[in-house]
């Protein structure tokens, strides 16, 4: 029987892959808290959650629990003109830890469709008012999901550049830092006053996959301030903030003035199921109700509130500030504090900066997004059984709340040596 590696080959076509380049794939048969295990049975610790997800660790036996008690229940059913329990108590639930603003939630199945219907909301927000805008506010270099009206939002042009001729209206910002917030403030002034605005799109406080990069809370305040009081909708991306990576339950949490509307997935069902939620205001509800039909929101995918996801995040939300898991969260930041403090001074070390459970470190060096420095990085990570993946010349860190202080330092040791390498 041919390995697992050679087996992919044959029909698989990877997401972010060169297949032309690539050498193989690495074949994962198994996993648990914040390790994997290869077909050969070498460990790997996973050092970025599986891009932010299995926040609670990989095989999580609480959720598990609950997705197989709710699989004996109700595995699916669609819901258009039906409902279930567990979407009911996951909106309850989520409305007990979203920003007080919150009021309704709308079900999708991924990041980027989450950011699809909330870019729908906001255009058809003003549609349903008689008013045409076409116009989304979005940061330079943001990330917001890979299909059109999400692609439309992001600024990095390595995952956009083929369809640039076919994207939405944005008009773009700098992110606002502790010395140009009235630069920003003064741009987004003329924006607003060039354009027909519907929706400010922004990943609150995090720019991840630009490279785990920070702005000012204070800032972004001030933006989502000046774009309410111009009647613009401001639409927060918390794909991959949200659920406590931040140090607080969301990014949003930081800001006086909240978002209209959220988009979360990811760690929202902890890696265990495809789910997304579309949050918002009851004053965005409100413009979609009418004795006009056509003014509903009619946008749906098959598996929305699927039962088996609405459990499973049930049960993450249930961890995520119990005593065990929020020991953990502290411990994480002190950790990465302290590690920050020992490598900024490293000759090929440019800067750190440390948010929640969130490391980045910047490399002085130039390096392109999916070049031979960052796959030589990458390899050493893997060769050393640890699972980072460099955005650019950054390597961050965002583990599983339930990692190790020996794994941790482990994956310490192992960006240590790796900078030696470079």
């Amino acid at each position: 029987m041919e390995n697992l590696s050679t087996r992919d080959k044959k029909h698989l076509w990877h997401p972010l892959t060169q297949h032309k380049l690539n050498k193989r794939q690495l074949a994962i048969i198994k996993a648990k808290d914040a390790l994997l295990y290869d077909e050969d049975e070498k460990e790997y610790i996973d050092g970025i959650a599986s891009w932010y997800t299995v926040m609670y660790g990989h095989c999580n036996e609480y959720i598990v629990a609950a997705m197989t008690k709710q699989m004996n229940k109700l595995d699916f059913v669609m819901f258009s003109g039906l409902t279930h329990e567990p979407a009911i108590e996951l909106s309850e639930k989520l409305m007990e830890l979203l920003p007080n603003n919150q009021a309704k939630i709308f079900f999708n199945d991924n990041g980027s469709t989450a950011i699809e219907a909330a870019i729908k909301m906001a255009l058809q927000y003003y549609h349903n008012h008689g008013e045409k805008r076409d116009t989304l506010i979005a940061f330079d270099d943001g990330f917001h999901g890979d299909t059109f009206g999400a692609m439309s939002a992001s600024g990095l042009s390595s995952y956009n550049g083929p369809f640039e001729d076919f994207l939405l209206k944005v008009e773009r910002i700098p992110t606002p830092q502790k010395d140009n917030i009235d630069e920003v403030k003064n741009r987004l002034a003329l924006v607003l006053q060039e354009n027909k605005c519907a929706g400010f799109i922004f990943e609150p406080l995090v720019q991840g996959a630009a490279g785990m990069k920070f702005h000012s809370a204070k800032g972004l305040d001030a933006l989502v301030d000046l774009c309410h009081d111009n009647d613009v909708l401001c639409i927060a991306d918390e794909v991959m903030t949200g659920f406590g990576k931040t140090g607080k339950n969301f990014a949003s949490d930081y800001l006086k003035n909240k978002p209209d509307i959220i988009c979360l997935s990811k760690a929202l069902t902890a890696g265990m199921f495809p789910l997304s939620i579309t949050s918002c205001s009851q004053a965005v509800y409100d413009r979609f109700l009418s004795d006009e039909v056509h003014k509903g929101f009619f946008h749906a995918h098959t598996f929305s509130a699927h039962p088996l996801g609405c459990a499973a995040a049930i049960a993450g939300i249930e961890l995520l500030n119990s005593p065990e898991i929020l020991e953990r969260r502290t411990y994480i930041e002190s950790a990465h504090v302290s590690y920050a403090t020992i490598i900024k001074t490293h000759k090929n070390v440019s800067q750190t900066r440390v948010l929640g459970v969130i490391l980045a470190i910047d490399l002085n060096v130039k390096m392109e997004r999916y070049g031979n420095l960052r796959d030589k990085l990458y390899d050493f990570f893997i060769e050393s059984g640890v699972l980072l993946r460099p955005l650019g010349n950054t390597i961050y860190v965002l583990p599983p709340y339930v990692i190790t202080t020996a794994q941790l330092q482990k994956i310490y040791d192992t960006i240590t040596a790796a900078l030696e390498t470079i």
